[in-house]
């Protein structure tokens, strides 16, 4: 058949049933649609123009090609590519930018069949369109100024490009900087992992447990060799070092082997390696594996009682986490109002839009590997995988690619050991890159926490006593699911000062999916609760909702519930009194709640930020940290950090992450890249300082300055022994949910305390996508599994996460109370911003129809149900 892509003819004569989007990536090596869910057909990466109008490439059979016009978005014209990609980069519409390219291929066609549509038309336009990072907000007003552009209007840019000039005003901190390669990322012209090509490169399958709790009889791999371009077969028995891996315990095997049991079903068997995808695919069909079943472990509570069969050995209880000060049950009985409720939160699914991806391939300069990897922690992936393959650290290479959204997801190794395995047994580089129904299976999710609470309060509306206990379920391994618990804990009273706290946290394992870091961490569900409660009291007593939050919140000198005392930059009643007036507006259909999450790891473990500058020439300097970019904008607020103080130009850096380089950092996580990698950079960038004054820059090519930033002063939960610093800094927040006349939430106002906003823009994106991801936790977003531990669903539609026509209007107010520790008193905003969403929704819904809803979600979707045996490959 001839079909004609981006103007050129093409011949094609392939399988009639092969889709669109492999042919174009495949066959003809256009990487700019991307491939978030193929083949369901419900994401929108895939986005291309055909004939005309705006399609799924997913869902595109080669047999319907014969004749078509296909454009991506190398197809359009220079005008609107150009007007498309300045308007994203110019008002904050990209972030990890892996949607984007789709996006962008939408707004082309609506543009052209609609040159001035409104801000409701682009929302309804992006339906089949999933962004998990920016809320859709400046999406809608990227594509509405596009418009705007090619009509010939002048458009103010919202952001600032580089400047040439070196003026710290326009680059450093506090500019609208434009994110780094959002131009290029909008348009697709980023590589993420799964568009990298390598000579040579093999592709690999991972082979995944049908059953959450079976015993492994046997494996058959005779059938593969049947297959043209099969060429091995790699399993347990391959893996040259410590087979079982983990953040912080070592119970995850990277390959179950013959003769053990599963623990759910996103382990690995084996890895099918073949010289093509499809090839790897059909040759993973052919695997057959012989299974003792048994019944699994899935309700947490069920596994707490000591007859349960033992997930692990050493029993279902992985940790315990207390707090407590003072008497909680004489406060309890001393207290004029007490409320005692039951609060269930749900397991969610992260729903980046890049699916897990690694390749790695022999070291070509030693007897070590070298990896491509999206992980939130390359250095953490280095330690890791070392250890897997029996080699010293600095025989491990990995660089960082792109990172197309992670939200803590990223952070346990999901294919890399595999990968990494296979790569070294084969000699070759190796690809593995999971479907969308896989990573479902495989990566952590948010913790499922039932929590029972009780908070009492005087008759002047002043809290006395916090008691809680919390049950939650971690899953098939410990990934850090007993840090989440912890979190939990010690944000169980909230944004409050509260004299008698009593509280314990439980990590059960079970045979169900495994839950690990989430943005929020463990603080969103304990807010959940702990709002919802001080809503209670307040209808109780009588009390002004806003003002008993504003007279009970932290404020310097008060005690957190880890039992640290706040000395400075706690901004918890200036983010109530920015909220006060949208409060007073609307007192009769809006829920206020508080927020607070810790900055850094802190409960005694170091924070640590590294950095390096090299400069490679006048106009070319390098600047290496070791964190993420996974749409927060890291990258940028590194560069931004430099700038300031060098007044070098940001047109004249690049951001590199490497291992080679040696700044190890931990994971991007606790909202810490900002204090981290600021600090780190300002201490760097003291000696190029000094060294631009004295002989100038032409004189430093080739030169290092390195920087580093590291608390070690934090406490354990608990030890009393010194003064108790549980976590350097605190971010704090206030939202406002209003609902509308049609009883759906209309509008949600968020003020949050960032300390010192490095980049507005920046800074607006980071909350009003954790908003966005707030509201679908609060009303739809879900990922129950079954009796036999299967999620219900692995259709990324089935998640629950809320379309753009369906995300209400999210106001952002930003407060700057300086953090003494913080680099220019800036703190971490990126997980706080969803901890006080769903009781802000939950306590609106309150304020119209006066019934209080404990469970989440509020509006769970109906799913298809599950087919319930498919193939060790997918259940699409």
């Amino acid at each position: 058949m001839l079909l004609t892509v981006n103007g050129q003819p093409v011949q094609w004569d392939g399988d009639p049933d092969d889709l669109l989007i492999d042919v174009l990536r495949d066959d003809l090596g256009i990487k700019s649609p991307k491939v978030g869910c193929s083949p369901q057909a419900n994401c929108g990466t895939c986005c291309v123009e055909i004939d005309g109008k705006a399609q799924l490439a997913c869902a595109f059979k080669m047999k319907r090609a014969d004749g078509i016009d296909v454009k991506t978005t190398e197809g359009l014209d220079d005008n609107v590519a150009d007007a498309i990609a300045t308007a994203f980069a110019g008002f904050g519409g990209t972030q990890c930018g892996f949607c984007t390219p789709g996006i962008a291929m939408r707004a082309a066609v609506l543009l052209r069949e609609n040159p001035d549509p409104t801000a409701e038309e682009v929302a309804l336009s992006l339906k089949k369109h999933i962004c998990r990072c920016t809320g859709y907000t400046k999406i809608i007003n990227s594509i509405v100024q596009a418009g705007a552009m090619l009509r010939g209007e002048d458009v103010t840019f919202e952001s600032n490009e580089s400047t040439t000039t070196g003026d710290k005003a326009l680059d450093g901190v506090g500019a609208r900087l434009r994110k780094l390669d959002a131009y290029e990322l909008t348009l697709g012209q980023r590589h993420y992992v799964a568009d990298l090509e390598m000579d040579g490169m093999l592709h690999g399958v991972m082979i995944l447990s049908d059953y959450a709790r079976a015993r492994v009889n046997g494996i058959d791999t005779s059938r593969c060799s049947e297959i043209g371009g099969f060429v091995d077969f790699v399993d347990a028995g391959d893996v040259p070092g410590k087979r079982n891996v983990g953040l912080i315990v070592k119970d995850w095997p990277v390959f179950v082997a013959v003769g053990e049991l599963t623990r759910y079903v996103g382990d690995c068997l084996g890895v099918v390696v073949a010289k093509t995808r499809k090839a790897a695919r059909a040759a993973a069909l052919a695997v057959v594996v012989d299974y003792e079943v048994m019944d699994p472990v899935t309700d947490p509570f069920e596994a707490m009682d000591p007859h349960a069969p033992h997930v692990h050995d050493g029993g279902n209880i992985l940790a315990k986490c207390e707090f407590k000060r003072g008497n909680a049950w004489d406060a309890l009985r001393a207290s004029e109002h007490v409320v005692s409720h039951r609060f269930t939160t749900q397991r969610i699914e992260h729903a980046f839009l890049e699916p897990e991806c690694a390749i790695a391939m022999p070291h070509p300069d030693h007897d070590g590997v070298r990896m491509w990897s999206q992980s939130q922690g390359v250095y953490q992936d280095r330690v890791q995988l070392a250890s897997l393959l029996g080699l010293d650290e600095e025989q491990v290479q990995v660089i960082l690619v792109p990172n197309g959204g992670g939200f803590g997801g990223k952070e346990d190794l999901s294919v890399q050991g595999q990968t990494a395995v296979a790569a070294m047994k084969v000699g070759a580089p190796v690809r593995i890159e999971l479907t969308r129904d896989e990573s479902i299976r495989v990566h952590p999710k948010r913790h499922p926490i039932t929590m029972d609470y009780k908070v009492g309060c005087d008759d002047k509306g002043k809290l006395t006593v916090v008691w809680s206990r919390m049950v939650g379920d971690t899953g098939a391994y410990a990934s850090v699911g007993m840090k989440v618990l912890e979190r939990a804990a010690g944000h169980s009273t909230g944004c409050y000062s509260v004299p008698n706290v009593d509280v314990e946290a439980v990590t059960v394992y079970t045979n169900n999916l495994p839950c690990g870091a989430f943005r929020g961490f463990g603080a969103n569900q304990a807010n959940f609760a702990m709002e919802s409660c001080v809503d209670e009291l307040c209808a109780l007593g009588g009390f002004d909702r806003w003002q008993f939050r504003y007279d009970n919140a932290l404020r310097i000198g008060s005690t957190t519930a880890t039992g640290q005392v706040l000395e400075g930059g706690v901004g918890a009643q200036a983010c109530l009194e920015a909220i006060k007036p949208h409060y007073d507006a609307n007192i009769d259909r809006c829920g206020i709640a508080l927020g607070l999450k810790n900055t850094g790891v802190g409960n005694g473990k170091a924070d640590e930020g590294r950095a390096k500058i090299i400069v490679r020439a006048p106009d070319n300097i390098e600047v290496h940290h070791g964190w993420t970019d996974m749409g927060q904008g890291a990258n940028t607020m590194a560069v931004q950090f430099f700038c300031n103080e060098t007044g070098i130009p940001a047109a004249h850096t690049t951001v590199v992450v490497d291992t080679a380089q040696q700044v190890a950092c931990g994971m991007t996580t606790a909202s810490r890249a900002t204090s981290l990698i600021g600090n780190a950079v300002i201490d760097a960038a003291k000696g190029f300082a000094a060294d631009l004054e004295s002989i100038g820059l032409e004189q430093m090519v080739g030169r290092e300055y390195r920087g580093e930033w590291i608390c070690d002063w934090s406490t354990k939960p608990g030890d009393f022994s010194k003064k108790v610093i549980t976590h350097y800094s605190w971010s704090y927040a206030c939202q406002c949910a209003i609902i509308g006349d049609d009883g759906r939430v209309a509008k949600v106002v968020a003020a949050h305390d960032a300390g010192k906003i490095i980049n507005p823009t920046l800074f607006e994106g980071q909350i009003e996508g954790s908003v966005h991801m707030g509201l679908g936790y609060a009303l739809t977003e879900d990922m129950p599994c079954d009796e036999s531990g299967w999620p219900v669903s692995t259709r990324i539609k089935d998640c629950g996460v809320l379309p753009a026509h369906d995300t209400p209007e999210i106001e952002v107010i930003g407060v700057e109370v300086p953090d003494p520790i913080g680099p220019h008193g800036a703190k971490g905003v990126g997980e706080i911003g969803l901890v006080p969403t769903a009781p802000a929704v939950a306590n609106a819904f309150w304020a119209v129809d006066k019934q209080r809803r404990r469970k989440l979600p509020f509006f769970p979707l109906r799913r298809r149900p599950r087919r319930k045996r498919g193939t060790t490959l997918t259940a699409q």
